[in-house]
């Protein structure tokens, strides 16, 4: 079993914090604080949280295992999920939603567009030039990409899973640096100064990299240089932050483990303060809707990833894989009853064999009792 890396789990429980307080936020009034915030933040943890998929999926190949996996654990969830949602936002909340499953419904894009950039990953890690191809890709994008599987997202978001598929443990060490980590408070200082022009020069709906070009009130050279800039300074920001991100073990690493759990079920949440009444609430308390809506946000993500919550939700959020565990661990009990049992059938002695042989490494069958000899 591959040994999982505290800094990456560190880094995908922040970030996936950082994703539930984002939506909380859309609850509040559009006070001037409360944009910046949500812009500062918007600027770049998605760029990082794609960056961190990229790397984390460079081991993916067109294999039957690997393509399998891909179906298990992002397709057949993004399925669940979609229906889920949108039964639980028409029935509990009265919303009226369109396009199913082709236009995926918040926050399902993620699992769209991590299908889709999977499948391109064997041809980006190896080609050369493969990041400018992306950016091309990405700053083309705003010109003709539609909202069907929110492809626009994934073409405008591309250039970061690609900079994931060509990083390397040898290159990202130089983020440890001390020299890099007192450049990225530095990038973080300009990012926030940033945000107090985003609203004016750059609106909001810029960051999702998600609309066209032509509904955004630029020209299309003003907006290929928008979003020429917003991919740099993403690519920036994600960089300062995985150089601030603590590399240490320990219970926060361990919650990073279930950000899928996370993200998948988090929006219940969200949407149930919606139709609670919360934005009634914050339109005349905002300064404490916002301390609320943050320590309830954070406070909902540590739940969902807290272990003994996390493991029994995730079968919803992998009921493939749950059930192929369970079948395995039927096989195994059944093989390890056999080979205790005494018997003098060469036949049954010839399907333990078997079945060990198809057995994990690492997960040998207990040794048999001895049997007496035949009669």
């Amino acid at each position: 079993m591959a040994t999982r890396d505290a800094w990456f789990d560190n880094a995908k429980m922040a970030l996936v914090t950082l994703v539930v307080v984002g939506h909380a936020w859309t609850l509040l009034p559009a006070e001037p604080l409360v944009q910046q915030l949500y812009d500062f933040v918007y600027l770049w943890h998605v760029p990082a949280f794609v960056f961190v998929t990229g790397y984390l999926s460079r081991s993916f190949e067109w294999t039957s295992a690997r393509l399998w996996q891909l179906v298990r654990t992002v397709a057949v969830p993004y399925v669940i999920f979609e229906c889920a949602i949108a039964l639980f936002r028409v029935h509990v909340g009265g919303e009226n939603l369109e396009d199913l499953f082709l236009d995926p419904h918040w926050p399902l894009w993620y699992l769209s567009a991590l299908f889709f950039w999977r499948l391109v990953t064997p041809i980006f890690r190896p080609m050369p030039g493969g990041v400018l191809v992306a950016v091309a890709i990405s700053l083309g994008a705003g010109l003709w990409a539609g909202d069907t599987f929110d492809f626009a997202r994934i073409c405008g978001l591309l250039p970061f899973f690609v900079l994931g598929l060509k990083a390397t443990p040898e290159r990202l060490a130089s983020l440890r640096r001390t020299p890099v980590q007192v450049a990225a408070v530095a990038v973080f200082a300009g990012v926030v100064a940033l945000t107090w022009v985003t609203d004016t020069a750059v609106s909001t709906e810029w960051l999702y990299y998600r609309a066209r070009y032509d509904t955004l009130e630029d020209s299309d050279l003003e907006a290929v240089l928008i979003r020429g800039g917003l991919l740099l300074v993403g690519t920036l920001a994600a960089m300062s932050f995985l150089a601030l991100i603590p590399r240490a073990s320990g219970w926060f690493a361990r919650m990073g483990a279930a950000s899928l759990v996370v993200y998948l079920l988090h929006g219940f949440f969200v949407k149930s303060a919606l139709y609670a009444g919360l934005p009634d609430w914050a339109d005349d308390h905002w300064v404490a809707a916002l301390l609320v809506t943050t320590v309830g946000a954070v406070g909902v993500s540590m739940l969902l990833a807290w272990p003994p919550v996390a493991t029994r939700l995730t079968v919803l959020v992998d009921p493939v894989g749950h059930a192929e565990r369970h079948a395995r661990h039927a096989v195994d009990l059944g093989v390890t009853v056999v080979a205790h049992e005494e018997h003098d059938a060469p036949v049954l002695d010839q399907l333990v064999e078997q079945l060990a042989d198809e057995r994990p490494e690492g997960s040998p069958l207990p040794p048999p009792t001895s049997r007496p000899p035949s009669q």
